[in-house]
């Protein structure tokens, strides 16, 4: 046969089409559209072009659902007519095209023609098209029949002839208008139908072998053909199956298969068989020998969610047209039996037919394609069914993603971009074509052809259901790179190397996987590694490697030839395919077109509990769906924080398949035509000099960045632009050196100083008239330091907005700034003052600073005027906290306050302000009000001046009360003090060697200071005191402890003039030793003697020292036995005492006990004031008459206890309100007054020192403050 044969034009009169020949063509004549129905057998597809030959047509257009259907059609044809293909009849399919201008009948895939639209929209090509197999209803079926639909009008001469099988032929018909249907039969015999709806408790599997247990008793002849829904249900059937011996040979089929096991399928042996099928062998293929089938009803369907944009395999019942294409399986060599495990009420209650493609798929390929050939609205499109809105949505949404349409107003027609432009005219899913693109534009293109290609052509990767654990072993290595060597199957022994469990070999610990491609990276390993290997092997070698690796050779080949015809696609389109680019390229190539299989994991979901096994990670994926990564992964194990997956499919649950880790970078730089970014909490960084905010960037609702900062001037301006003013000017939250900002802040920091001290912030500027003053001022541009710097510099110095004190005070001359002076003039000093107005708050009001040298000094009345700015208002509080009686008599209290303040100004007064306030109100109404009537720790904080000591500069404390300071800090005004003396001060010293000692000095700054002696236990020092009185204390104690350093001891001469009542008297002391006793009876007799040679406080000089010591050395003997026996005598009485008490318990015994306590201490001996040392026998054996006395009247007793008590609370409450340290001796005296008042009480025959009764007491009480 050669390329000039005449072409033979006849019918194959033995085909059951023969007999409608001359009607089919009469008809095409006649009619645009006719729709041939016909059974697979029938002819309609062979013999269909050669009609309409013999009908007068001249260019035929045939189009096929597969690529391998249109090249056997081709080639039956043409061996029918006798010619070589490519020339009277061709075919074109993807990737491949044999015609030739002789062309007449060209077999196409219907995709090639639909792609031919777009550049040829009338069909002019063609007379003729013929829709074979339209009943499957694949998307581009669809298009086709709608597109013609809107062409006939168009093209009267064009004829169209619609074939299918006998299904629902007369929905094809109405959409023609009516068009005439021909029916053709098929070569079928009879199938009888069995219905076996399961019972109770038995499975699907249970089912199947009860069928076939029944075909086999009752024929030992016929193949069995079994549909099941999935390759897992195959497989557990076929273990089924083969447990019941029946010695059948069992033959799984589906698509996924090995071609050598489908080979299996159509090259049957003598053996008896049966065909465990999935539904491809229900219209797609014929299986030979089967006379007998059992359905069990169900499917995979592929099925779009319009909710989560996933393409589902869900387990569905299949339509009563699928099951009776299922039974007709087992008409056609010979009647047969079709067994359905289900009832025939199931049957009948399902749909007719299945639901077409369009109306359970994405359509972003057909609405591309139909706007690349401006084809109008795809929802007005004339399909057979419409599909539903919600999948055109999809459609558009998916362009969207992919950039390929511009964005549009509701109703508004499609237009393409350049991408979309160019992904209409790529042989692939619009998604990979995407892909495809980026590559170019990245210079990845190489790498990304093969993996498109890789992910087109189904897994190069088997898994044999007998060895998946060796396969799944040999697959692993691609995780960790390209394998160097061939693994070995064996070793020297012929053990085998793979893992089974029948070996007993052990897995290898797995290092664990970082692969920074994930999945698609293990892809190119093994394309590199077949790559290598197909050059280093022959071609058997090689496909031997294959098959021992569980790698399908006939799959690697389609795939290197798809690359190959990728590379010529993309050439066409000018697109270089020579770049390889980095893996992190590479991902964000393939990320372009798997935009919406983005997900975040969910790490809290994913912690491990206790004893259990930790839970899968589960990502929320795009609009609210969530997936796991499937399990044989490479990234199942790693989990990153953000993954791409190629498909997401749902089975037991929605598993992301082909995974790989992406950054958030990657998909802002390809996503930000979708990607949704959302602006909160604008705020001034004072840090960038800019207006930030926080930013979060989710991608069809997945997180993918969140609180990250950025310039928030960039999308809103004019909103950046007011808080620049407001919180970088107005604030002053911008740490900037700019002159003018410097100078501004302050004009505005002088006007709140000045506000602050008079309290008056009503006097300030709002920030809302400064931010109105600076935007009057400042251009439009100037939304950050950045651009407020950049237009001063262009800006004349005479025009920038420069603030003077008028523009932030509301009313100037409201201001009395001398009322609130900044410092405070007490004697020579001029203390510093400040001001804060700050309600509530600690600081709040006047605080006065005040060095720490000059505490002492300070008298606490002077303070108490305030400031004459708040003199009014703390007159008014003053006058506000009298008691009810008193306050009723000065309403309205502004008006007595002023009117004080102006008796007050006519008469100055000394002293504190409440005494001088009291007599200015007794002066104006005459009601006697006194100093203490007042209350002042009811008055406001701000009232209240605070007084913060500082040293070098230093704060080291702060107090209200300048008399708490001052006893607080005392010794370290002393130390102050001391160190400012310089020289003078001393320490150590057992003799005079101070030279004169002055009674007062002036240090630094006229403070003042007194020098004197200090008591340091076994030596004497000398220091500088804050305070006259300290100071006499001190030095009289340091005086007299020189004297006990400097003369003899006359201790040795005292104990041995002492009596034996006297000595047994020591024994029982608070003093740790007798000898410590009469040490210090000693130091109490030195001081004694001293006093009486002239006043202690005078001895500052060497001499005046050496007078002294010698008027002491030669009486101090004597004076030291008066002294030891007087506190022999006391602590006689004292152990009377304690004998009487004994362990009592009443009130009498605790008080005394307290009493004698507080009286005979450690120690007690020289701190005893005279002349009240002396009293001490007597106060002791009082308490022995009182606690005798107590025996026989304990009534009287409490009587005169309840006295006591009442002046012992007064003086409690005395002693309270006296400063820390040692007391006056005023308040000591009123101690010993209250002895003298038990010895009246309890013990009168004792006779008392000096007058005293309660009145008394209270009076002393009174004067001491």
């Amino acid at each position: 046969m050669t390329s000039s044969s005449r072409p033979t034009v006849e019918i194959e009169p033995s085909l059951p089409i023969a007999a409608e020949a001359e009607r089919i063509a009469e008809l095409i004549r006649d009619n645009q559209v006719v729709i041939v129905a016909g059974e697979t057998g029938s002819g309609k597809t062979t013999q269909l072009p050669k009609i309409c030959l013999l009908a007068g047509r001249e260019r035929i257009a045939h189009t096929q659902p597969r690529r391998i259907a249109a090249r056997t059609v081709a080639q039956r044809i043409a061996v029918e007519c006798g010619v070589e293909i490519g020339d009277f009849v061709g075919y074109q399919v993807r990737f491949t095209r044999k015609v030739s201008a002789q062309t007449r009948i060209k077999v196409m895939t219907d995709g090639i023609l639909l792609s031919e639209l777009t550049h040829d929209r009338m069909l002019s090509r063609y007379d003729t098209i013929i829709i074979d197999e339209a009943h499957e209803r694949s998307l581009n079926i669809d298009f086709l029949l709608g597109y013609l639909k809107q062409l006939l009008p168009k093209r009267p001469e064009l004829r169209v002839i619609v074939t299918s099988a006998t299904i629902d032929t007369q929905r094809f018909s109405e959409h023609f208008g009516g068009a005439p249907i021909v029916e053709v039969s098929g070569r079928t015999y009879p199938v009888e139908l069995r219905y076996r709806d399961p019972v109770e408790g038995e499975d699907e599997i249970d089912a199947i072998v009860g069928a076939v247990e029944e075909i086999v008793t009752e024929s030992s002849t016929g193949d069995i053909l079994v549909f099941l829904s999935g390759e897992r249900e195959i497989r557990d059937t076929a273990d089924a199956i083969e447990a019941l011996g029946t010695g059948l040979e069992v033959l799984p089929l589906f698509a996924r298969l090995s071609s050598a096991d489908q080979q299996r399928v159509f090259a049957p042996k003598a053996r008896r068989r049966i065909v465990l099928a999935t539904n491809v062998a229900e219209t797609s293929i014929t299986v030979p020998r089967i006379r007998y089938v059992v359905d069990t009803g169900t499917a995979r369907i592929s099925r779009y969610s319009s909710r989560t944009k996933v393409q589902r395999l869900p387990i569905e019942p299949i339509s009563q047209a699928s099951a009776n294409q299922r039974a007709g399986r087992c008409g056609r060599v010979g009647p047969g039996v079709a067994i359905r495990l289900f009832s025939e009420e199931d049957f009948d209650s399902r749909p007719e037919f299945s639901d077409p493609e369009i109306l359970r798929t994405n359509l972003a390929t057909v609405i591309l394609l139909m706007a690349q050939a401006g084809l109008g609205d795809v929802e007005s499109f004339p399909f057979v069914e419409a599909p539903v809105v919600s999948h055109i949505n999809d459609g558009i949404r998916v362009l969207s993603e992919l950039g390929a349409i511009h964005p549009r107003k509701r109703h508004d027609r499609l237009r393409l971009t350049r991408t979309g432009r160019m992904l209409a005219r790529m042989p692939v899913d619009p998604k990979l074509g995407r892909m495809l693109i980026e590559g170019a534009r990245r210079n990845s293109l190489a790498t990304v052809l093969v993996l498109v290609a890789g992910l087109t052509v189904p897994d190069v990767r088997e898994r044999p259901a007998e060895f998946q654990a060796q396969a799944d072993q040999l697959h692993r290595r691609f995780w960790g790179g390209v394998p160097g060597d061939e693994p070995e199957l064996a070793d020297a022994s012929g053990e085998p190397k793979r893992h089974t469990a029948h070996t007993g070999t052990r897995h290898q610990s797995e290092q664990k996987v970082s692969l920074q491609g994930g999945d698609f990276e293990v892809l190119l390993n093994i394309w590199t590694y077949l790559r290598t290997k197909r050059r280093e092997l022959s071609g058997s070698a090689f496909r031997r490697m294959c098959r021992a690796e569980y790698l399908n050779f006939v799959r690697f080949r389609e795939w290197e030839d798809l690359v190959s015809q990728l590379k010529e696609a993309t050439r066409e389109l000018d697109l270089d395919t020579s770049g390889r680019g980095t893996m992190p390229e590479i991902l964000t190539c393939l990320l372009t077109g798997l935009l919406s299989n983005v997900g975040l994991a969910e790490q809290e979901r994913a912690q491990r509990q206790p004893g259990k096994r930790r839970p899968l990670t589960e990502y929320q994926g795009a609009r609210g769906a969530r997936f796991a990564i499937q399990p044989g992964s490479s990234m199942a194990k790693s989990t990153p924080p953000l993954v791409m997956a190629f498909e997401l499919v749902e089975t037991s649950r929605l598993w992301a398949r082909t995974v790989a880790p992406i950054t958030a970078e990657m998909v802002e730089q390809v996503g930000g035509h979708v990607i949704t970014r959302t602006v909160s909490e604008p705020h001034w960084s004072s840090r960038s000099a800019s207006v930030q905010a926080n930013e979060r960037i989710t991608l069809f609702g997945v997180p993918i960045v969140a609180g990250r900062r950025t310039n928030y001037a960039a999308d809103h301006p004019v909103e950046a632009r007011e808080i620049f003013i407001r919180s970088a000017l107005v604030e002053g939250e911008w740490e900037t050196r700019n002159k003018l900002v410097t100078a501004n802040r302050a004009v505005i920091a002088d006007a709140v100083k000045l506000t602050d001290r008079m309290r008056r912030p009503d006097l300030l500027a709002s920030d809302d008239a400064l931010y109105a003053w600076y935007d009057a001022r400042i251009p439009a541009e100037v939304v950050s330091g950045s651009t407020f710097d950049k237009w001063l510099r262009r800006t004349p110095a005479d025009q920038w907005p420069r603030l003077t004190r008028d523009d932030v005070l509301v009313d100037p001359t409201a201001l009395r700034p001398s009322d609130f002076p900044d410092r405070w003039k007490v004697g020579e000093h001029r203390l510093p003052v400040s001001y804060v107005y700050d309600p509530g708050a600690g600081s709040d009001g006047v605080t006065v600073t005040v060095r720490l040298e000059l505490l002492n000094q300070l008298d606490d009345a002077a303070f108490s005027w305030q400031v004459p700015g708040l003199r009014r208002e703390l007159a008014t509080e003053l006058i506000r906290s009298l008691p009810k009686q008193l306050r009723t008599n000065f309403v309205p209290a502004p008006d007595y306050s002023a009117r004080a303040l102006g008796w007050l100004s006519e008469n100055p007064q000394a002293g504190s302000f409440t005494d001088a306030l009291a007599r200015a109100l007794t002066a104006l109404t005459g009601t006697v009000v006194q100093g203490s009537d007042f209350q002042p720790e009811q008055l406001g904080s701000h009232l209240r001046p605070t007084f913060v000591v500082i040293d070098n500069g230093r704060e080291i404390a702060r107090c209200t009360s300048l008399d708490h300071l001052s006893e607080k800090l005392s010794p370290k005004v002393a130390e102050k003090l001391t160190r400012s003396a310089g020289g003078l001060a001393a320490t150590g010293q057992k003799a005079w060697t101070f030279g004169d000692i002055p009674a007062e000095i002036s240090v630094a700054k006229g403070v003042v200071g007194f020098p004197a002696l200090v008591d340091e236990g076994a030596s004497v020092g000398l220091s500088v005191l804050d305070e006259r009185a300290k100071a006499d204390r001190s030095h009289v104690h340091g005086l007299r402890r020189l004297l006990t350093l400097t003369n003899p001891d006359p201790v040795k001469w005292v104990v041995s003039r002492l009596g034996r009542m006297e000595k047994l008297s020591l024994a029982d002391s608070a003093y740790p030793t007798v000898p410590d006793l009469l040490a210090d009876a000693w130091l109490k007799a030195s001081e004694q003697l001293a006093s009486e040679a002239g006043p202690i406080v005078s001895v500052r000089s060497a001499a005046a020292y050496e007078a002294t010591a010698l008027a002491v050395r030669q009486a101090c003997p004597g004076r030291t036995l008066q002294v030891v026996n007087t506190a022999a005598h006391a602590l006689a009485a004292v152990t009377e005492a304690r004998v009487l008490i004994g362990s009592a318990t009443t009130p009498t015994a605790k008080d005394v006990k307290g009493q004698l306590d507080n009286l005979f201490f450690n120690r007690f001996i020289s701190a005893t004031q005279d002349p009240w040392f002396s009293h001490l026998p007597r106060y002791a054996k009082g308490a022995v008459a009182r606690l005798s006395a107590a025996l026989t009247n304990p009534e009287r007793d409490q009587r005169l206890q309840a006295e006591v008590d009442e002046m012992e609370d007064l003086y409690g409450e005395l002693i309270d309100r006296q400063p820390q340290g040692p007391l006056s001796p005023r308040v000591e005296e009123i101690a010993f007054l209250i002895e003298e008042f038990r010895v009246s009480l309890f013990a009168q025959q004792l006779r008392t020192a000096v007058p005293v009764s309660a009145k008394r007491i209270r009076q002393a009480i009174r004067q001491a403050g």
